[in-house]
């Protein structure tokens, strides 16, 4: 695993999909972790308790975890009085497009609000390095592809993304005026077990392994990167240990994939055929978002898991955790 890392790390969302794999391989590592979660119901907060009390089960006295608001300034203040973090991943957030459409104030809320105050709070205890989730949703409806960090992110098509675009703008100012090292990673469509059950990529394990019908948005023609969660989560390594003074960079897989294909491995891991519901796009979704990773693999990191071995792995989990 190369150099032991003992720097103290403060993970917000730390009961979440990507949250709990990332405390998971930093204290593999040898990382103190801390964590915040509100445990929400934006889906099931039973899995985001089992993700605590199974997924971390070998690792219970490792950790501190904070049950909590990431817009409650007291009690951040409280974290960072007692905890002292060297260093944040910022991951806790309202996410998915469509329910943004329905309750933006709440995003707007959480998203920017609940950033800011983490902001603060990082210059104020003189952090090391702000990791932060941005999303490949910033990209809208841009037409040129793979998406570059360098293209125009200004036209974004749902709330959701327009904070996670405000995120991105907020943090050059905090990098600019109080030298705060930040970088924004901008997922790209992540997947695998323990995964959150609001995604597609859950969606249809889920219905097709249960008997039910599919929802196929864009009566199927929908491309993505498709990034297993173990890439995700190495990613955010690199990136938390390069200590850039600002940068926002793609993390996604190397290979354009059709949402078909995905589904059809899906068929192949469950032993079982979808039936397939074709459906106009949904409003605030993009046909296709493929990114260009050169960023990240400038810094050494590169996606290794193939859209099979990951749904295989996926596939796995759910049975053995749903009992299916």
């Amino acid at each position: 695993m190369g150099e032991q890392k003992t720097e103290k790390v403060f993970i917000t969302g730390g009961a979440g999909f990507i949250g709990s794999a990332t405390a998971k391989a930093l204290m593999d590592r040898g990382n103190e972790v801390v964590m915040i979660d509100n445990f929400n119901d934006y889906y099931d907060p039973q899995l985001k308790r089992d993700r605590i009390s199974v997924f971390l089960a070998d690792y219970t006295g490792k950790f501190s975890l904070y049950e909590g608001d990431i817009r409650d300034e007291t009690l951040l203040r409280e974290i960072f009085q007692k905890e002292k973090p060297e260093k944040i991943i910022h991951l806790a957030a309202m996410a998915g497009v469509r329910n943004s459409l329905k309750n933006p104030s709440l995003y707007v809320d959480v998203n920017i609000v609940g950033t800011v105050r983490l902001l603060d709070l990082a210059v104020e205890y003189g952090v090391k390095n702000f990791v932060y989730a941005s999303s490949s949703s910033v990209y809208g409806n841009n037409e040129k592809v793979p998406f570059s960090e360098e293209d125009s992110v200004d036209r974004p098509i749902s709330p959701y993304a327009a904070t996670k675009k405000a995120d991105e703008l907020l943090a050059h100012v905090y990098s600019h005026i109080h030298g705060l090292p930040t970088t924004g990673l901008r997922f790209f469509t992540v997947y695998g077990p323990w995964g959150r059950p609001d995604m597609g990529v859950f969606a249809f394990i889920e219905n097709i392994l249960n008997g039910k019908p599919i929802e196929v948005y864009n009566h199927g023609d929908m491309r993505r990167n498709f990034t297993y969660i173990d890439d995700i989560v190495s990613g955010i390594l690199v990136a938390l240990d390069t200590d850039l003074p600002y940068a926002i960079m793609n993390i996604g897989g190397d290979r354009d994939e059709a949402l078909l294909d995905y589904i059809a491995a899906v068929e192949k891991h469950t032993g079982k055929t979808a039936e397939k519901i074709l459906l106009p796009m949904q409003p605030g979704d993009v046909p296709r978002t493929v990114a260009d990773i050169s960023r990240m693999r400038a810094l050494g990191w590169e996606p290794k898991t193939r859209i099979d071995e990951g749904i295989r792995n996926f596939v796995e989990w759910y049975r053995g955790y749903f009992h299916k």
